[in-house]
């Protein structure tokens, strides 16, 4: 007894389109430019087919029907690994969408009881709305404003952090280490699962993490295999202020690649030196001032007669003591 052919679903192009922005980004590309090769092979396939058919009915070719047996065998077998194709597709993207929904489940619901007092958190509302509407984002705060811990937990509630990671910039292993150390704990989740990081012969990050912090020249090296970073939805550059030559290429590549990523979101952090220079080598990005922490001084006078009064009693034990000069001669 003969096996049933193995059944594949009908090549249905406009219906497996709508479903690619429910695919993770990093898949996205390669899952499009498959599924355009896939229904191009498709349309030349069901060409050659009719074209046969018309040949054979209207007798205009004499070997029409020994060319029909001949070329069955091999359009047979072209078919077969079509659908093979198409099957190892769909497997791909019946796992991108299961991963993405996988992430968007666990996304992490941010906290900011912690860090209510820090600046930037006041801010928090307008930086959440610039951040929605525009590609690039200036933040400028003084040290210790909330920045480099606050922001990814602010770009979650943007809706970032499920088609990519939050990558996260930082000038130094120790601090890539720290910070992911920090936000992992104020999230709720650890290091290598919901946060993770990545510098050199070091790598926590999983498929599940929704923020990356790594070293800005382990961004830089990423560029090289992926040119376009299509594993990440947003990218913040912490930092800039430092102007190192790492942080200046960086700037460079996203701003070539900002206007073939429309999707991307880039956020870059200064201290204080001069973000409208920022500003305008972005087109003209919004940027955000959030001010530093202030606590109030209270300034006290000694009066003045107990000053002179402990400056003459100074100098009368002084006076009584033996100079160096003295104690020496003795």
């Amino acid at each position: 007894m003969s096996a049933e052919p193995q059944q594949f679903p009908a090549f249905d192009y406009r219906e497996w389109r709508k479903k690619l922005p429910q695919t993770l980004l990093r898949d996205r590309h390669s899952l499009r430019r498959d599924l355009d090769r896939l229904h191009n092979q498709a349309k030349r396939q069901k060409g050659t087919k009719s074209d046969k058919a018309d040949a054979a009915k209207t007798g205009r070719d004499a070997g029409a029907a020994v060319g029909a047996e001949v070329g069955g065998t091999a359009d047979a077998k072209a078919g077969e690994k079509f659908e093979k194709e198409k099957a190892r597709w769909l497997a791909r993207l019946e796992s991108s969408t299961r991963l993405r929904e996988q992430r968007a489940a666990q996304l992490p619901q941010p906290d900011y009881e912690i860090a209510a007092s820090l600046p930037v958190v006041s801010m928090r509302e307008e930086i959440i709305d610039t951040i929605r509407n525009n590609q690039v984002v200036i933040l400028c705060g003084e040290t210790g404003s909330g920045k480099t811990t606050q922001l990814p937990k602010m770009c979650i509630e943007a809706g970032c952090g499920v088609d990519g990671f939050i990558g996260h910039t930082q000038p130094r292993r120790l601090a890539a280490r720290s910070v992911a150390a920090r936000i992992a704990e104020e999230l709720g989740t650890t290091v290598g699962e919901g946060v993770g990081f990545k510098i050199r012969f070091t790598d926590q990050v999983s498929d599940t993490s929704h923020i990356k912090l790594m070293t800005d020249g382990i961004l830089l090296a990423e560029i090289q295999n992926d040119p376009f970073l299509n594993q990440y939805d947003t990218i913040i550059v912490d930092e800039a202020h430092e102007r190192s030559l790492n942080i200046d290429f960086l700037l460079g590549c996203l701003k070539r690649l900002l206007p073939k990523r429309p999707e991307l979101k880039v956020i870059i952090t200064s201290a204080t030196i001069d973000p409208q220079s920022f500003s305008r080598y972005f087109d003209g990005a919004p940027v955000i001032l959030a001010e530093g922490r202030s606590y109030p001084v209270e300034t006290r006078y000694q009066p003045w007669t107990e000053a002179s009064d402990d400056s003459s009693d100074d100098e009368d034990s002084s006076s009584n003591e033996p100079s160096g000069y003295e104690q020496c001669r003795h």
